[in-house]
C-alpha cells in the first residue's frame, strides 16, 4: 500500500473534544471519523487492526471447539418478551415498529437469539456440550458515550454462548474460556490485563469475571489487594468494616440540629466523629416509585449495584416532596415510616452510639444504639470499598483502588435464558432438563482503543506487531532523487514479495518531519528510512516504533535484517 493512495486524513493538532489520548490519536491518525454521538466510521487503518484482532479471537475460540455463527441485528420483540428483558431493560435497548406495526428491537446483546437458534437442535443430551460464537455489529443506546471507541453506542462485539447439561461441565468449560481470554489479550499485546470478580448485572447468572486493563482513563474502579491475589470490580467487592465498641451505653437523646441536612454539617454542629454517624441515601423503585433507604456509616458511599441486587429491581434517585413519608436531611433508621423499605449496611454494625436523623424536621438522635432501639437488625453489604480497607481474602487492611478499562467479560448464566424461553433436552432416562449456559464477550473496537491507550507516546500509537496495520513503514525522504526512489521502490517490491505487509510513503513535496509525524501516527512497528545521505554509504536506516532498535544496514542485507527483526518482535509478543 502506498500512503498517497490510503483513504484517510491525518491531522497535526489534537482535536479539542478528545479527552483521552487514544481518542485524539485515532482521530488525528485517520483511524476513524465521527458520525454521531457514540457512532464512528472506521477508515482502512483501523479496519486492518480490528480484522487482526478478530482473527486472533477466532483462532482461540475455534481452539476450544467454538463454532462461528451470525445472529440478526434486528429481532422481533417476542424473543425478548420470552426472556423477560423486553420490559426489564431500560432505554439502552432500542425498540421500534416495522412497517407492519410489529414490535422489533436492535440487538445490543444476543442471549435470546442464541437460545432461539439452537433450542430445536439441542433436544437430546447427546448434542451437549457445544459453544457457538459470533463477531458482529451491535447498537446500545448508551446514555453517556465517551472516550472515542472505549464507550460508544454502535460497536463490534464477539459473543460466545456455551450450553451444558451440568454445572460441573459448565465450570470446566468456563475455565477453558478463562484461559483462552488470557491468551487473546497476551497475543494482541496487553498481557498485563487482569481478571476481577464482577457483578453479573442485566446478564444474570451466578458467577462472572471481567478482564481489566488497569489504566487511569478507565471508567471502572478495581479493588486490588497489595498483600494477596484478591481482585474485584468495585460493584462486586466485599466491604469489611471493624468498629470499636464503646465502654458504656448512653441514653438516647433527640437533639435539635437546625439547618443541618448533611453529615458534615451535623458532625460539625454536634462536634461528633463522622465514624459514628449514619448517612441516609434515598432511592425509589422504578416499578412503583416506592422509597428505599440505604443507611451507611457517614464516611462510606452506597454501592448502588449491591443495593439494586438486594432489592431485586432497578432503582432511581429519589425525589422527596412534602407529601413523602420522609423528611429530607433528617432521615434515620429509628422511627422511620413503615411505608419505606430500608437497609442497614455492615459499616454500622458494632457502633454502640450513633448520630442519625430523627425523622423529624431539624432534629437528630445522638447515642442511638441500633440493637437497643430497633432490635434484631439485619446488616447487609451495600457500601463501596475504600482505599486501605480490609481484604476479604487475607484479612489485612491492604486494599487499593485503581481505574480500569473492561476489555472482556465471562458469565455463568445458568438456566436464566433456557428456562424462560422453554429450551429443554431429554436426558438418558428420558427426563427433561433445561440446559445450563455460559456467556463470553469481547468488544473489538474497545479493545483496539484500549491497546492504543496502553501503547502510545506523545507522537502516536505503538502498535504491537500482531495487530499493527502494517509490519513495515518505508519512508523515502527524496522521491525526486532517482537513486533514492529506485532503492525505496526495490525494497518495497522485495518485502512485498516476501508477503510482508508494507506501507510505503513516496509522496512528493513532503518534508521529512511531516513524513515522520505521519509514520508515528500510524504506529507501524518497523520503519525503513531511505535517504540520499545514507545511500552514499550503501546504507538504509532501520528502526522500531518503540525506539528499542535503530541501525544502519547495508542495502543488500536490508530485507534479511527486516525479516529477522519482525520474527524477533513476533517472538517477543508471544512470550
Amino acid at each position: 500500500m502506498r500512503i498517497k493512495k490510503l483513504v484517510s486524513q491525518r491531522f497535526k493538532e489534537r482535536p479539542a473534544d478528545c479527552v483521552i489520548d487514544s481518542h485524539a490519536l485515532m482521530i488525528r491518525g485517520g483511524y476513524m471519523k465521527y458520525v454521531g454521538n457514540g457512532i464512528f466510521s472506521e477508515y482502512p487503518v483501523l479496519r486492518r487492526i480490528t480484522a487482526k484482532i478478530e482473527n486472533i479471537i477466532r483462532e482461540e475460540m475455534n481452539a476450544i471447539d467454538g463454532q462461528e455463527v451470525l445472529f440478526p441485528v434486528v429481532m422481533p420483540a417476542e424473543l425478548w418478551q420470552e426472556s423477560g428483558r423486553y420490559d426489564s431493560i431500560g432505554s439502552e435497548l432500542v425498540r421500534f415498529q416495522d412497517r407492519n406495526k410489529s414490535k422489533m428491537v436492535l440487538g445490543m446483546t444476543h442471549e435470546e437469539a442464541a437460545v432461539q437458534l439452537v433450542r430445536e437442535y439441542g433436544q437430546s443430551y447427546q448434542q451437549y456440550p457445544f459453544m457457538i460464537y459470533q463477531i458482529q455489529r451491535k447498537f446500545r443506546d448508551e446514555a453517556r458515550p465517551r472516550a472515542g471507541m472505549i464507550r460508544v453506542r454502535e460497536f463490534t462485539m464477539k459473543d460466545a454462548y456455551s450450553f451444558h447439561t451440568s454445572q460441573e461441565d459448565l465450570e470446566e468449560y468456563y475455565k477453558k474460556c478463562y484461559d483462552a481470554y488470557n491468551r487473546i489479550f497476551e497475543r494482541v499485546g496487553i498481557p498485563e490485563v487482569v481478571t476481577v470478580a464482577s457483578d453479573s448485572g442485566m446478564m444474570g447468572g451466578s458467577m462472572s469475571h471481567e478482564y481489566m486493563l488497569l489504566n487511569e482513563v478507565g471508567e471502572d474502579s478495581i479493588v486490588l489487594c497489595t498483600e494477596c491475589d484478591y481482585r474485584a470490580n468495585m460493584e462486586a467487592a466485599e466491604n469489611i468494616v471493624e468498629n470499636t465498641a464503646a465502654d458504656s451505653l448512653k441514653p438516647l437523646e433527640c437533639i435539635e440540629t437546625p439547618d443541618c441536612k448533611t453529615i458534615e454539617a451535623v458532625c460539625e454542629y454536634l462536634k461528633s466523629d463522622i465514624l459514628s454517624s449514619c448517612k441516609a441515601v434515598v432511592y425509589q423503585k422504578n416499578s412503583d416509585d416506592a422509597f428505599v433507604v440505604a443507611f451507611v456509616r457517614g464516611d462510606y458511599e452506597v454501592n448502588e449495584t449491591k443495593l439494586r441486587n438486594l432489592v431485586g429491581e432497578e432503582l432511581h434517585t429519589a425525589e422527596i416532596t412534602e407529601e413523602s413519608p420522609l423528611v429530607a436531611g433528617y432521615i434515620g433508621p429509628y422511627n422511620i415510616s413503615d411505608k419505606v423499605s430500608y437497609y442497614c449496611d455492615l459499616s454500622l454494625k458494632g457502633i454502640d452510639s450513633i448520630v442519625a436523623g430523627a425523622n423529624k424536621e431539624g432534629f437528630h438522635y445522638v447515642n442511638l444504639n441500633l440493637e437497643r432501639e430497633i432490635g434484631n437488625v439485619k446488616y447487609v453489604d451495600i457500601a463501596k470499598v475504600k482505599e486501605g480497607g480490609i481484604c476479604p481474602c487475607c484479612g489485612r487492611p491492604s486494599l487499593t483502588i485503581k481505574r480500569g478499562i473492561e476489555v472482556g467479560n465471562i458469565f455463568q448464566l445458568g438456566e436464566k435464558y433456557t428456562k424462560s424461553m422453554g429450551m429443554q433436552y431429554a436426558d438418558k432416562d428420558g427426563s427433561m432438563h433445561y440446559p445450563i449456559m455460559g456467556c463470553y464477550g469481547i468488544g473489538v473496537g474497545r479493545l483496539a482503543a484500549s491497546i492504543c491507550e496502553a501503547r502510545h507516546d506523545e507522537y502516536g500509537p505503538i502498535w504491537p506487531i500482531a495487530i499493527a496495520p502494517w509490519e513495515v513503514h518505508i519512508c523515502c525522504l527524496r522521491p525526486d532523487d532517482e537513486e533514492t526512489r529506485h532503492a525505496a521502490d526495490a525494497l518495497y517490491e522485495k518485502l512485498s514479495a516476501e508477503r510482508i505487509e508494507v506501507i510505503y510513503d513516496d509522496r512528493d513535496g513532503i518534508r521529512p518531519g511531516e513524513m515522520f509525524a505521519d509514520a508515528d501516527l500510524l504506529g507501524v512497528p518497523v520503519r525503513a528510512i531511505i535517504s540520499p545521505r545514507n545511500l552514499r554509504e550503501n546504507m538504509i536506516e532501520i528502526s522500531t516504533r518503540d525506539k528499542s532498535v535503530k541501525a544502519l544496514v547495508e542495502s543488500e542485507k536490508c530485507v534479511e535484517y527486516i525479516i529477522e527483526l519482525i520474527a524477533k518482535l513476533k517472538g517477543n509478543s508471544e512470550r
